[in-house]
Parts: structure tokens; C-alpha cells; sequence
């Protein structure tokens, strides 16, 4: 894979990271958010606050795969029942096992709805759709609430310098822009079916607001 993002890629990722029974494979899943990663690098050093953090949880997952116990981190499913049984995750504090499989995988979880509803609001915003409005529109709805005022602040001034919905368009490497909005119909379901699969679970383990 190059350096550039491209849409399908994604898409190819998240659709391979869905198993017939609805599992989702950690392996997928992070090649899916290596991908969203090359978009975030894309749109500029302002979206560094965001990118770093994903690389950083991206490599602590792929620690965890190529670890002695990495036999449990072939599934989402699998990863949150081991670590429940064997008392990784620390349900109260930062302190214990701050670098859980779970833990780490929630702030990837909580970006990724972020992405998704951004790009669904530019899917369906049309030609006089604002870029910044629908970021800082989406962030507001997900991210947010998990970040502290500084982070919010430096998040203001990042969407304020989005390219326009065109150009934005562009970025997606799906061809023109309505071939964009095309490929973008296709990729925002499958994402939107890997977050409710995970937000589901977690809720389910009362794992959605680990600290």
C-alpha cells in the first residue's frame, strides 16, 4: 500500500474484518484504521493531535496480536473475553493495565464514529456542503465529550482549515467527485455496521466509558 489514501482500501479492509458470523478481525480492523490514518495525514500537520493517537493505539494493538498471548487478540469477541477472564481491563482507574486491548481499542472506536458521521454529512451535505461545519459538527457529537478543553480547542482550529467539499472529494481517490459520493455510500454502512457490532459488545461488558 502507498503513502496516498484511498477510499476502496478502506472499504476492502472493513468488509475482510466482518467474518460471516459477525466477528470482527483485529487484524482487519486495524489495516481498516491504517488506512483512515493515511486520510487524517492528508488533510495536514493540524490533524496531527488525532493521527498520533491512532498510530500510537494501531501499534499497541499490534503489539498485543504479535504477543505471547496473541492467539486471544484474533477477534474483537475474542480480545474482550480473555481480557475480561484474565482481569486486564481496569474498570476505575487509569492505573493497572492502562494499555488493555479493550481500552486501547475504545478511543480507535470513539474516532471512528466521529469519521464516520463527518463523512456521511459530506456524502449527503451536496455541493455547498462546508467541510469544517460538518467536522466540527460530527466531533461534537462523538469525540468531544472524551477530550479535554485543550484538545477541543486545538480540534476548533484544525476543521477550520478543511479544504472545500470538492477538494475534500478529491482526497477520497475515487475517482470524481460524485464517484466519491458513490463509493462513500457503499463504505459508511459497512463502518457504521463495524461500530455497532463494537459498541454493542462493549456495552454489553459495560466497557464504554473505560477511563
Amino acid at each position: 500500500m502507498s503513502d496516498q489514501f484511498c477510499l476502496q482500501e478502506v472499504i476492502d479492509s472493513f468488509r475482510l474484518s466482518l467474518s460471516d458470523t459477525k466477528e470482527v478481525s483485529l487484524d482487519h480492523y486495524v489495516e481498516g484504521w491504517r488506512g483512515l490514518v493515511k486520510l487524517l495525514n492528508s488533510l495536514g500537520s493540524v490533524f496531527g493531535f488525532i493521527s498520533k493517537d491512532a498510530v500510537n493505539k494501531i501499534d499497541i494493538l499490534v503489539s498485543l496480536r504479535g504477543g505471547p498471548g496473541g492467539a486471544h487478540y484474533v477477534s474483537l469477541q475474542s480480545m474482550v473475553q480473555y481480557e475480561l477472564q484474565s482481569e486486564l481491563v481496569d474498570q476505575k482507574q487509569r492505573g493497572g493495565h492502562p494499555e488493555s486491548g479493550c481500552r486501547t481499542l475504545l478511543r480507535l472506536h470513539r474516532a471512528l464514529r466521529w469519521l464516520q458521521l463527518f463523512l456521511e454529512g459530506l456524502r449527503v451535505s451536496g455541493e455547498d456542503g462546508s467541510p469544517p461545519a460538518l467536522c466540527s459538527q460530527a466531533y461534537h457529537q462523538s469525540l468531544a465529550q472524551h477530550h479535554p478543553w485543550l484538545i477541543r480547542t486545538a480540534a476548533g482550529v484544525a476543521f477550520r482549515m478543511l479544504p472545500s467539499r470538492a477538494s475534500f472529494l478529491q482526497l477520497m481517490n475515487a475517482g470524481p467527485p460524485e464517484q466519491a459520493v458513490l463509493v462513500l455510500g457503499e463504505a459508511l454502512p459497512l463502518l457504521g455496521e463495524v461500530y455497532s457490532i463494537t459498541e454493542e459488545l462493549y456495552a454489553q461488558h459495560n466497557l464504554l466509558n473505560l477511563p
